[in-house]
């Protein structure tokens, strides 16, 4: 079971750490992912990490304003995003995957949180 908090309404340029949380069977999890829905689009994908590794991986749009990371002693994973831009505005997704062949793909993910909406104003 997932858990995602963190978000809120921010203003441009400002900053926000989402977390999420793993509860029950984690040690088949192999990657941990964040997708964000925008109001009127598809879900698409923000950033993963390998569970036990920690090699990250990120969307084309990310552009280093985005670090995803994670804390195995607490079951957590987090999305750091600095520089907020009201196009970042978007419900948050964290999401995890139990099988080792990497894939980025929303379908490919069994385990989801509920969302945290993320808003950013101009």
């Amino acid at each position: 079971q997932l858990q995602a908090f963190g978000g809120g309404l921010v203003q441009a340029g400002g900053s926000l750490r989402l977390s999420c949380a793993a509860s029950g069977r984690t040690s088949s999890v192999f990657y941990m992912g964040w997708f964000r829905q925008r109001p009127g689009k598809d879900r698409e994908f923000v950033a993963l990490i390998s569970w036990t590794v920690g090699v990250t991986w990120y969307g084309d749009f990310v552009k280093d304003r985005f670090t995803i990371s994670r804390d195995n002693a607490k079951n957590t994973v987090y999305l750091e995003i600095n520089s907020l831009k009201p196009e970042d505005t978007a419900v948050y997704y964290c999401a995890a995957r139990d099988s080792g062949r990497w894939s980025i793909q929303n379908s490919d993910f069994g385990s989801w949180g509920q969302g945290t909406q993320v808003t950013v104003s101009s």
